[in-house]
């Protein structure tokens, strides 16, 4: 007797039933486990853990499907249903096998099939109730298995995902569930909402002391390939700049994480992304500082998305500019050289930007390449002297290095991407950029439940 031919039972024969039903499997079960006791080996530890996470799968499989089976006995037996299109009745053509694999184990599940001849349309409700994966392996399994594919190589992987689950899944699998995964993050899911953002900033705030939100931009480097066939010729490979942006707070003792974004793009295509994020946070009830090194783009963009943002020209990309002068013009390591550059960055922590340009105006240069490179940092200088004040920055508790940005391209891009012999197509190393910020941002479940929303349906 099914659980739906008890379904007006009192609970407790309900209950009964479904405990029968479950007791039945465990049995099946400590039979294949009697195996230990058969002979008169000793087993160790190992051996006996090894063994139940063999047979468990089958098992726990095993009370899924009879677990379907009794929840939807009226749907697995409906002779009639309407088509989800036009909504015309139409008579079940044939029960319709469906092999699927869980974190649990395997499943084989046989479920009636309809026909709509008016749509060209065949379904079987069941598979839009259960939200039954058009694939072998059910979603849990592939969210899984995106997630664990954004932190190691394909292949690897596959290895490890049979390792800890017992679940054999091919890195063919792997690659081809996080490429549809990752054509459909979107920067709308990757980012965090803007009630989650609202939340995070209270988290910040203080009585007394108001969060500093710090927008910091920076590129990075990324080996890129054009896109082939598997026995056509790639072609030469090249370095393409993902750009990029990380958001985050400054509190009075703590960093709270807000926002990561990075892809292979265009300027505009960053700044289209970065002000569609900026809409989302409330810029009124902040502080905000605007990190960066002399790149022109990236100012262009985070001022025009944060007018009233604090523009800060990354500390130690300015000393780096300044370093590499004082190594061409007095030698390398030299105590002159030395001197000077202290002496140059303690009037610039102090905001004496226009002392420092005297001063290089009035340097001899000891080569044509000194000359050049003296010219260089004034016109660097001038062009950003509206970004130094470091001491100021220091005292309202300003950031002035833009490590944050400098940590997110590392994290993100460079140890999942930047490994020997790897290079990437341009849509796929977005793709992989996408989910990281999405695992980065917490919001990777967001994401996966928007691919998981267009897979699920069989029609």
């Amino acid at each position: 007797m099914s659980l739906a031919a008890v379904a007006h039972t009192p609970e407790r024969d309900y209950e009964e039933h479904f405990r029968q039903i479950m007791h039945d499997e465990v049995d099946k079960w400590v039979d294949e486990l009697l195996c230990v006791f058969e002979d008169d080996r000793q087993p160790t530890l190992m051996e006996m853990s090894e063994l139940f996470t063999r047979t468990r799968q089958k098992f726990l499989g095993n009370c899924l499907k009879r677990m379907i089976e009794e929840k939807y006995a009226d749907l697995l037996e409906q002779e009639y249903a309407p088509c989800p299109k036009c909504g015309k009745r139409w008579k079940k053509r044939f029960d319709s096998p469906k092999e699927m694999v869980t974190m649990q184990g395997p499943a084989a599940l046989s479920r009636p099939w309809f026909y709509c001849t008016d749509c060209c349309l065949g379904f079987s409700p069941v598979d839009d109730i259960l939200e039954v994966s058009r694939k072998k392996y059910q979603f849990e399994i592939q969210k899984k298995s995106v997630n664990l594919a954004a932190e190691v190589a394909f292949c690897r992987g596959s290895e490890i995902f049979e390792d800890l689950t017992g679940q054999g899944i091919s890195d063919h699998f792997i690659h081809e569930t996080f490429e549809a995964v990752g054509s459909e993050a979107r920067l709308e899911d990757v980012i965090p909402s803007k009630d989650e953002i609202i939340k995070r900033i209270k988290q910040a705030s203080t009585a007394k002391w108001r969060p500093i939100l710090v927008v910091a931009s920076d590129g990075a480097h990324l080996p890129t390939r054009p896109k082939a066939g598997r026995n056509e010729k790639r072609g030469k490979g090249q370095w393409q700049e993902a750009k990029g942006f990380r958001i985050y707070l400054l509190s009075k003792n703590r960093i709270i994480h807000v926002a990561s974004w990075h892809q292979i793009q265009n300027e505009s295509e960053f700044g289209k992304d970065l002000a569609t994020v900026a809409l989302r946070i409330p810029q009124d009830s902040l502080r905000i500082a605007l990190l960066g090194d002399g790149a022109d783009w990236l100012w262009k963009h985070m001022k025009a998305c944060f007018p009233k943002g604090r523009e800060i020209l990354d500390y130690y990309h300015c000393a780096e500019h300044i370093y590499k002068v004082a190594k061409i013009q007095y030698g390398y390591g030299s105590i002159k050289g030395l001197q000077w550059v202290e002496g140059t960055i303690s009037r610039l922590f102090f905001s004496e930007v226009g002392n420092v340009i005297t001063g290089l105006r009035r340097m001899q240069p000891n080569s044509d390449e000194a000359k050049e490179e003296i010219r260089k940092l004034i016109v660097y200088l001038k062009n950003n002297c509206g970004k130094i004040h470091y001491r100021g920055d220091k005292i309202g508790g300003y950031p002035i290095g833009s490590g944050g940005i400098e940590s997110a391209h590392k994290f993100i891009a460079h140890t999942r991407m930047k490994r020997s012999g790897a290079w990437w197509v341009k849509e796929t190393g977005n793709e992989m950029l996408r989910i990281r910020c999405a695992i980065y941002n917490g919001t990777y479940d967001k994401v996966f439940n928007r691919y998981k929303s267009t897979h699920v349906h069989h029609y």
